[in-house]
């Protein structure tokens, strides 16, 4: 397990050992949504909102 900082409030996120990149945590302070772009260090970023296809 390793631990990365919440870029909306600094916190500290606590990343599981079998997380990927890409992959969507939460932060458990601000409980935003974000994304894991790297693992060796660990870092977080703010993750895309989800936008409505409409079907396309």
């Amino acid at each position: 397990m390793s631990v990365a900082a919440c870029p909306e409030c600094d916190a500290q996120v606590q990343i599981e050992s079998n997380t990927r990149v890409n992959e969507i945590v939460e932060c458990g302070d601000c409980r935003s949504e974000l994304e894991v772009t790297s693992l060796a260090p660990a870092t977080l970023s703010q993750a895309p909102e989800v936008e409505e296809d409409w079907g396309e």
